[in-house]
């Protein structure tokens, strides 16, 4: 049965207004209006006379301004209205005369010059702040300001806007937050069934408000004690909600069928084990036993493997993917570049060694293939690789999309493991899986440093997770600082000096740029990577300039830098050329490699000690960690510059001190992951449409979800279809329409 959360807005406040919510907000039903939460509160108090103000007290007043003036305070002129808008980066201070009809009331506002086109002379508004007095006149502190609607309100509506908590919510100048408010009270005053999505006993055991109660309190409220009560019960519910839709498909997941894959002795990872020149960690080995168990289920593995750069991943699922050979099938690695590939399938092979050459002269007498498919192999390579694959003859397959292609086909699909799984959505890793018939394979997703929606996952627990905290003997530590190019222009010229020393002592450097430079429009993302750093940068209103590209930092160098040896690396060089140059800087031929993020994973060039990253702001934190992941890695410390033209305190310059302060990358994500919108990191857009986490923050929240994901196992392990709770039911099926569908989908 619908109820008035389900009705559409037109019903309550006309078509006119429904229809610029929706327009504007994305906003269509009664349900979509009462979720859409302040964002904050302003904190006021009852309305005071102007001859009762006192100095020294916290006041709210009614008034009208009388006069307003701008003036620079830089060359103290003043300002005419209609050239306020020059001034924004300027220091103003913009005066305010307010007046109740007997007494007048000064204010100064500082840096806000658009205000003299908000309160104009007859301009009622409400003001408050700390009074104080100047030269005998009384003024607010740092006061704040909210106009009222042009049309007369009555004393009632002045009292009430005037009270303790007013809410303002995520608004625009087609729907102000007092079109938004007004709806509201409307919807509240007239609303009458309401079903609660949380059931009456989890209310009661979790101790939270009731819908109808939670509602009035959280867009009405009358002290600080409601909204903290009314957050607390919508947090619970937005985490319970997403962690019903998790348990569900949790439900799914162990339903389908896997064929076990338990550990045998005396097989190839036996004889592998034999041969490794090192001890694994004892991380390490914790970790293969936590997936040799998973194996050997007969439903299929999901399994996060999560492991500073440098940390033995590669190690681990290559034991679990001959653990999985030894069983009688065959294993595949996905990468998502050719280069990463190609890496990939040298490093396997040269680890394996004559265990990887069966059928060939001086093949071991155990041995499997590992066989490479990307999109760049000739006709014969890829024919070749395709025929291994398809009878079992390669029990390891490495390769990129091109292994998701309908044609490829395998003997017996027991184990995809996935690199860099942020790279790959569901449907692409579904692919493979249809590869195995009746069968689901298991799959291990590996990340060196986790983004902040895998954060997310992972507190969430929708992911199985094992991860190794400790380097390899062998690793060297990596120093990272921030280059203020702008601000202080030498340290850019030390920056090449010391390009110069460590080359001169006989190592290498990268210098990574965000863009290619052969005059592509789109300037941000050439390369196809998403430099997610990019989008946030909101520190000034001026049109940043064009990022920095290989080829304008080529010609830099090669007059900064004339004696050195350099060489250029991107996407778009022809697959034999890009090996070429990678084969030549390996071998220690190329004294300095310019890059775009093609380098970010996989390339391992231990005599590599320096990386200079230009315009590093362009970059996200994950990502950045993920780049000075290629330095450090032998027995020389790595060292990492980030150039940048942002200024301190900016927002830029917070993110790229992150970075320099910590190489812990679970860290970083959980600083990633704080610095981004909820919305973002669950890859909902923040339309105003009903989205799954407006309230809850993922890592404030943590105890919230765990209670929620207990809440979420005990009813779905006894109700997977939610027939017994058809409000929470309802909720869910909302939210699976809704964008958030996205986010759980493409994990």
């Amino acid at each position: 049965m619908k109820t008035d959360i389900d009705r559409k807005l037109r019903d309550f406040v006309g078509a006119r207004t429904a229809k610029t919510f929706a327009e504007v907000l994305g906003i269509e039903t009664v349900g979509e209006l009462l979720r859409h939460y302040p964002r904050r509160y302003l904190k006021k108090g009852e309305l005071t006379p102007f001859d009762e103000l006192e100095v020294g007290d916290q006041a709210t007043v009614n008034g009208r301004v009388k006069k307003v003036t701008v003036r620079s305070l830089d060359s103290k002129q003043e300002i005419r209205p209609d050239e306020v808008n020059k001034f924004r980066r300027h220091r103003t201070i913009t005066k305010v005369v307010v007046t109740d009809g007997r007494n007048d009331l000064e204010l100064a506002f500082f840096n806000q010059p658009w205000l003299a086109n908000k309160l104009t002379p007859g301009t009622a508004a409400l003001f408050w702040g700390e009074v104080t007095k100047f030269r005998e006149t009384l003024q607010l502190k740092g006061p704040g300001t909210e106009i009222l609607d042009e049309e007369d309100l009555s004393e009632a509506e002045i009292e009430r806007r005037a009270k303790p908590f007013r809410p303002l919510y995520p608004a625009t100048a087609k729907l102000p937050t007092a079109t938004i408010e007004r709806s509201l009270k409307i919807v509240l005053d007239n609303l009458e069934e309401v079903e609660d999505p949380i059931p009456e006993l989890v209310l009661k055991n979790e101790k939270l408000l009731g819908l109808r109660d939670a509602l009035q309190k959280i867009h009405l409220p009358e002290t600080e004690k409601d909204i903290a009560e009314a957050q607390k019960r919508f947090r619970f519910e937005e985490a319970l909600v997403m962690q019903t839709i998790l348990a569900q498909r949790r439900a799914v997941t162990d339903a389908l069928k896997a064929i076990p894959r338990e550990r045998t002795t005396g097989g190839l990872l036996d004889d592998f084990d034999a041969r490794l020149p090192f001890k694994l960690t004892e991380g390490q080995a914790e970790v293969c036993e936590e997936i040799f168990a998973d194996l050997a289920r007969p439903h299929p593995m999901h399994r996060l493997l999560q492991g500073e750069v440098g940390s033995g991943k590669t190690v681990v699922a290559l034991r679990a993917m001959l653990s999985v050979v030894d069983a009688g099938g065959q294993a595949v690695l996905l990468a998502p570049t050719e280069v990463l590939a190609t890496q990939h399938h040298k490093t396997l092979t040269k680890m394996l060694g004559e265990l990887a050459e069966q059928g060939m002269l001086g093949g071991a007498d155990r041995a499997t293939r590992v066989g490479l498919l990307t999109g760049s192999l000739n006709a014969a390579a890829r024919r070749t690789a395709m025929l291994d694959a398809a009878s079992g003859a390669a029990g390891i397959v490495v390769g990129t999309h091109a292994l998701l292609e309908d044609k490829v086909q395998f003997a017996d699909l027991g184990l995809v493991v996935v690199d860099e799984q942020h790279r790959f959505g569901v449907e692409q890793r579904a692919a493979l899986s249809t590869k195995s018939g009746d069968n689901t394979p298991h799959v291990l997703v590996m990340t060196a440093t986790p983004i902040p929606r895998t954060v997310a996952m992972t507190v969430f627990g929708d992911l199985s997770v094992s991860t190794l905290t400790e380097l390899p003997a062998g690793r060297s530590p990596i120093k990272s600082s921030v280059v203020p190019a702008k601000e202080k222009p030498a340290w850019l010229e030390r920056a090449w000096e010391r390009v110069r020393e460590e080359v001169q002592k006989g190592h290498q450097a990268y210098v990574v740029c965000p863009r290619i430079g052969d005059d592509v429009k789109n300037a941000a993302d050439e390369e196809g990577e998403f430099a997610s750093g990019a989008e946030e940068e909101a520190d000034t209103k001026a049109k940043p300039r064009p990022a920095i590209s290989v080829l304008q930092v080529a010609e830099v160098l090669a007059e900064v830098l004339p004696d050195l040896r350099q060489a250029v690396l991107h996407g778009r060089l022809p697959a034999d050329e890009k090996d070429a140059v990678m084969s030549k800087f390996a071998a220690g031929e190329i004294d300095v490699l310019i890059a775009t993020t093609v380098i970010e994973v996989g390339v391992d060039v231990p005599n590599a000690s320096t990386m200079v990253v230009m315009d590093a702001d362009r970059f996200g934190i994950s990502q950045l960690h993920q780049l000075r992941g290629r330095v450090g890695r032998g027995k020389v410390p790595g060292l990492c510059l980030l150039v940048t033209d942002g200024w301190p305190g900016s927002k830029s310059r917070e993110r790229l001190d992150a970075v320099a302060s910590t190489t812990d990358g679970f860290e970083l994500s959980r600083i990633d992951l704080e610095n981004r919108r909820e919305g973002d990191v669950l890859g909902v857009a923040q339309s105003g449409r009903r989205t799954s986490l407006k309230l809850l923050s993922v890592l404030r929240d943590e105890e919230v979800i765990y209670a929620a994901r207990h809440v979420a196992n005990s009813i779905v392990s006894v109700d997977a279809e939610l027939a017994g709770y058809p409000a929470l039911k309802a909720f869910v099926a909302d939210t699976l329409e809704s964008e958030a569908a996205e986010y759980l989908e493409k994990t």
